[in-house]
């Protein structure tokens, strides 16, 4: 297993000068171009079957890997692709991506932050590696590709 996925983050708290520790993200794929994923329910031919992920962020801020995301509401079978499986197996030509971060969570309840969740739609390339950090605040946030 890579040490590194290809879609990675990083959340600096601007408001403590310090790395988000312990922040839940989810990366879900919302559609691709051309798409080999296989699920249990019928799609269109334009839609793609979703794939979700999760992480929490380290020490340092920083999210290198994801786990699929299995829900309480499932069925009770575990997920069992990686985000490398999808990028590279799944996925033919462009994809586009979103990611949710908690910061309700992190601040400590939905009354502490204006952004009581931050979403990040981006389009990802086959072939590329993305690195997307995420400068949060109680009261404000910016994001930008990363390398």
């Amino acid at each position: 297993m890579a040490t590194k996925d290809r879609i990675t983050c990083h959340i600096l708290d601007t408001s403590k000068g310090q790395p988000a520790r312990s922040v839940r993200v989810k990366l879900e794929l919302l559609s691709s171009t051309s798409s080999t994923l296989s699920s249990t329910e019928p799609t269109s031919s334009h839609q793609t079957p979703s794939k979700i992920f999760e992480s929490i962020t380290d020490e340092d801020g920083r999210i290198k890997t994801w786990l699929p995301y299995s829900s309480a509401l499932s069925s009770g079978e575990v997920p069992v692709y990686t985000l490398e499986d999808v990028l590279v197996n799944d996925i033919k030509g462009p994809s586009r991506w979103m990611l949710r971060f908690d910061t309700a969570g992190y601040f400590g309840g939905e009354n502490k932050t204006f952004f009581p969740e931050v979403t990040v739609v981006f389009r990802v390339e086959e072939g590329q590696t993305y690195h997307v950090p995420l400068l949060l605040a109680p009261y404000s946030y910016s994001t930008y590709r990363g390398s």
